[in-house]
């Protein structure tokens, strides 16, 4: 009787769903579980994550993961979903994509937490109660109903109208150290390392290998991010993150950036109730 009992109150819950997996789209799952949301996770291929200890990511692998207090879960059907769901303190982290989700039923809130720079942004009002834009290329009436800014000097603040700040590709700056503290792909093939987050590495020490080309260290420090061992990576996006800060350097849970987000994102939701969407739903 247990997976009808999952169903029934899957179909009853307060549905988040949220796109991404990585760090900053998990600092919003962490914030909305917490809030009283249940939490799906939707992967995304681009860009690869790389802030991994900081993120659900590793769950599609199967592997333990537990952020800030909160264990996240892969879930590859309605089923599992419904089964991790019903677990307190756990997201549900699935491949599916997110028509494959929604085709369930529709969410509460819809979180676009992907942080994709470079890509067009679909129009995805209509598919939840509230839909929440973070990053660039949000349009506030025409792809969200609320963004949340992402650039650092203007990071976590909430745009009822207007479109947030175009990527300017200026990296936010980690113990004094901006863009050089990351590594980045030339052109599109596999990468692989066996190199763990968490280990201090040289500088110029080769770290992993993309396309067959060696990559190394940028800076020496403390590894914060490393894209998963065996994943494609296209050209012009971060392979690697090395953080200078010594003792100071954190590679794991929710960091003040993460933090900020989250928080600009439960205020979205505290702003502007679902509830203002209820008609279009029946």
């Amino acid at each position: 009787m247990r997976p009808t009992s999952d169903l029934y109150a899957f179909q009853n819950l307060r549905l988040a769903v949220v796109m991404g997996t990585n760090e900053i789209a998990s600092a919003v799952a962490v914030k909305l579980t917490g809030a009283g949301y249940r939490v799906v996770m939707a992967h995304d291929t681009f860009p690869p994550v790389i802030r991994r200890g900081m993120a659900f990511h590793d769950a599609l692998y199967d592997d333990p993961v537990e952020v800030a207090g909160v264990v996240g879960e892969r879930a590859d059907g309605l089923l599992a979903i419904a089964a991790v769901l019903a677990q307190p303190g756990r997201v549900a982290v699935t491949p599916l994509s997110l028509m494959e989700l929604l085709a369930y039923r529709a969410a509460d809130v819809l979180v676009d937490a992907r942080m994709q720079k470079a890509r067009l942004t679909p129009d995805f009002r209509g598919l939840a109660r509230l839909t929440i834009g973070m990053g660039p290329r949000f349009a506030v009436g025409v792809n969200c109903d609320i963004a949340v800014e992402t650039r650092p000097s203007r990071a976590g603040l909430l745009l009822t109208e207007g479109e947030t700040d175009a990527p300017d590709g200026v990296a936010r700056r980690l113990g004094g150290v901006g863009r050089e503290r990351f590594a980045y792909s030339d052109r599109s093939g596999l990468w692989r390392t066996p190199v763990d987050i968490g280990m201090w590495v040289p500088k110029a020490f080769v770290v992993g290998r993309h396309d067959g080309m060696p990559v190394a260290a940028p800076i020496e420090g403390v590894v914060r991010g490393m894209a998963r061992d065996g994943v494609y990576a296209p050209a012009g996006v971060k392979l690697v993150e090395i953080d200078p800060r010594g003792r100071d350097a954190c590679w794991t849970g929710l960091d003040e950036r993460g933090l900020r987000l989250a928080n600009a994102c439960l205020q979205a939701i505290s702003e502007r109730p679902t509830v203002e969407r209820l008609v279009a739903f029946g």
